[in-house]
């Protein structure tokens, strides 16, 4: 048998019992963080400005909300091919101390004039559908105050934002029957330009907007409808906010000056948003958070079109199976870098340092992503990032602004533009046509 000489019994004896009690401190202080995160969210509402469950719903479930089951993990059920697990599910959302959710009204760009209408009221009937089914654990919201008094009921605050500017059909009157049926925010553009917005993601058509895309900003803010400029270009955010009264909100954008992407919001804008005093809301995708996870998915779709796409490349068209054993070499030989809650918490740290604290907060992306930061996986994982914003040192005061309190001073403010503008001029009734001239041609 092997003994330990007596002169090193003690020095390693007082070794253990100080890792012990180092140990027994990181617990106790890992369990005041996680005490202090409860307590904020206890008071204060934590509102995502963005999840896309209600389309997968449309995709996955035909729209049926009886064919999913949100009071289980849905986590648990398998996914199409090629497509990522669900991300929301009510137990999750309580684990995660969600207090309210914007479910995002999405529809493809490609769905244009009548049709995009009808489909996006379909998309707003499975938002209220899915809240009437589960009325124990959610509750529609249409104001600041609905949102402050559900949260007090126990309930989670269910409300609508319209993801695209195509989804009005060029019509102010659509954009007014959308805020009565529920909506509270509209995204000015999404991945392609509008007839009279310009995209992030799109070549320059109007640099900015055209008259009447200024004229549907008036008039998002004479109803109270917040201004969303996430998916939208520098001059669509810079023409929004020179015609906006009330703060604007990026629903689900991060920072450029740490991911050099055009989806997020340079420093720049953020001093734009300040002094507007709107909100930009952080988004969990990972090419989003990361310019690592960026340049690796460009290299990434550079190699998918060598294989399937001419004229640039073609190497496997019609041979799907070996363009996808191909594809998963090159990703064996190139890993994706790893992403996690930390570069979150950078973006929103950096946002808060631009813009101040009073004009950040969350807009996560889920089941609108294909995979999240690690640590960040699902709607139960809010108050791990908020536990990290306070060991770097966030106050109570600040951990409350950023989960779901300047959503909420944004929220209210719109209310109270709304109501001085509602008392000085009615509903506008121009039209593109009158204010841009001819209808532009579709696009196919």
């Amino acid at each position: 048998m092997t003994t330990t000489p007596t002169h090193l019994k003690f020095p390693l004896l007082f070794a253990a019992i100080a890792a012990t009690f180092a140990m027994s401190a990181a617990f106790a202080a890992g369990g005041e963080v996680n005490a202090r995160v409860a307590r904020v969210l206890a008071q204060t509402p934590l509102i995502d400005g963005h999840n896309d469950l209600p389309w997968e719903i449309r995709t996955r479930f035909g729209g049926d909300v009886t064919k999913i089951d949100l009071a289980a993990d849905t986590s648990k059920l398998a996914a199409p091919e090629g497509e990522a697990k669900l991300m929301t599910d009510i137990p999750r959302m309580r684990a995660g101390h969600v207090g309210g959710q914007f479910w995002s009204v999405w529809i493809p760009v490609s769905l244009k004039g009548p049709e995009a209408v009808q489909v996006t009221l379909e998309q707003m009937d499975i938002v209220k559908a899915m809240t009437a089914r589960w009325p124990h654990d959610f509750a529609m919201a249409y104001s600041a105050a609905d949102i402050r008094r559900i949260h007090k009921e126990g309930k989670i605050a269910s409300l609508i934002g319209i993801e695209g500017g195509h989804q009005i059909n060029d019509s102010l009157a659509v954009l007014r029957e959308y805020y009565d049926a529920g909506a509270r925010y509209m995204t000015l553009a999404h991945s392609s330009n509008t007839d009279w917005s310009d995209s992030a993601t799109d070549a320059p058509a109007h640099h900015g907007l055209t008259p009447f895309g200024k004229e549907v900003v008036r008039e998002m803010n004479r109803l109270g409808m917040l201004v969303d400029l996430s998916h939208v270009s520098d001059e669509t955010m810079n023409a929004a906010l020179d015609v906006s009264q009330a703060p604007v909100i990026f629903s689900h954008s991060s920072a450029r000056a740490i991911d050099d992407h055009p989806r997020d919001v340079s420093d720049e804008m953020l001093h734009r948003v300040a002094r507007n005093g709107g909100v930009v809301m952080a988004n969990f995708a990972l090419d989003y958070v990361s310019d690592a996870h960026r340049r690796w998915s460009a290299d990434r779709s550079a190699e998918q079109a060598r294989y399937n796409s001419p004229p640039f490349g073609g190497l496997y068209i019609g041979n799907p199976a070996r363009a996808k054993a191909a594809l998963a070499e090159w990703e064996k030989a190139h890993p994706a870098p790893k992403v996690t809650l930390a570069e979150v918490a950078d973006h929103i740290e950096h946002i808060a340092k631009v813009a101040g604290v009073d004009h950040v907060g969350i807009g996560s992306d889920f089941d609108g992503i294909p995979e999240a930061p690690q640590g960040l996986d699902g709607v139960d994982k809010y108050p791990a990032l908020l536990a990290e914003l306070a060991r770097r040192g966030w106050s109570d005061v600040d951990l409350a602004k950023v989960a779901g309190g300047n959503l909420l001073r944004a929220m209210t403010q719109a209310e109270v533009v709304a109501a001085k503008l509602r008392a000085e001029w009615g509903p506008s009734a121009a039209t593109l046509e009158q204010l841009d001239g001819a209808r532009p041609q579709a696009r196919h």
